[in-house]
């Protein structure tokens, strides 16, 4: 079984926070890795408009139980107060799905309440904010605490991603997908276990 990824989509989501896990997914899949990477929208296909208003066609729809791995870029803050969205998530942990968030992306978790009590982390700019909303923070650019992850401001999603590749599909596919990329990860990965 390949490694299922759903990356959500929504208007507002900050162009790299998305862009860089699905380029070191996309490359590990190019490489032959048992990963399965689909960008989702909240509602139907169709086409969201980024941050910096890049558009982006976004082909599937969001099903919070359909996948091994959810990350949840940053952004707009319009998703935190989508009660909707908010119960899907808890949903999707539930249901097994390893829950990621980058950058802002995870306050959007912390208003589920998916961080309270647990270790994790976000932009240095939001630390404090998450930290009054229950969350232990770490200072790290990425925190494994099982089925949350959790990746610091912008460029961390790329780390985070070559986390999730490596953890799920060992460092060897992680490491090619370095060498293509001609980066390396950055920072500590902080692991609860």
């Amino acid at each position: 079984m390949p490694l299922r990824v759903q990356i959500l989509m929504y208007d507002g989501v900050e162009e790299q926070d998305f862009i860089g896990p699905r380029d070191v997914l996309g490359h590990a899949e190019r490489a032959g890795g048992p990963v399965r990477t689909a960008l989702v929208r909240l509602s139907a296909p169709g086409k969201v408009r980024c941050f910096f208003g890049t558009e982006v066609m976004v082909p599937a729809v969001w099903e919070p139980a359909d996948a091994d791995v959810l990350i949840v870029p940053g952004g707009g803050d319009q998703l935190i107060h989508d009660p909707e969205v908010l119960q899907n998530l808890v949903r999707a942990q539930e249901a097994g799905v390893t829950v990621a968030g980058v950058c802002t992306g995870v306050m959007v978790l912390s208003a589920a309440g998916l961080t309270r009590g647990r270790p994790c982390t976000t932009h240095h700019l939001a630390k404090a904010e998450l930290a009054a909303q229950g969350g232990t923070v770490v200072d790290a650019r990425v925190v494994d605490d099982g089925n949350l992850v959790t990746a610091g401001g912008v460029t961390s999603g790329i780390d985070l991603a070559l986390w999730m590749i490596s953890r799920e599909c060992g460092a060897s596919l992680a490491s090619s997908v370095e060498s293509v990329m001609e980066y390396e990860q950055r920072g500590v990965v902080w692991r609860s276990t």
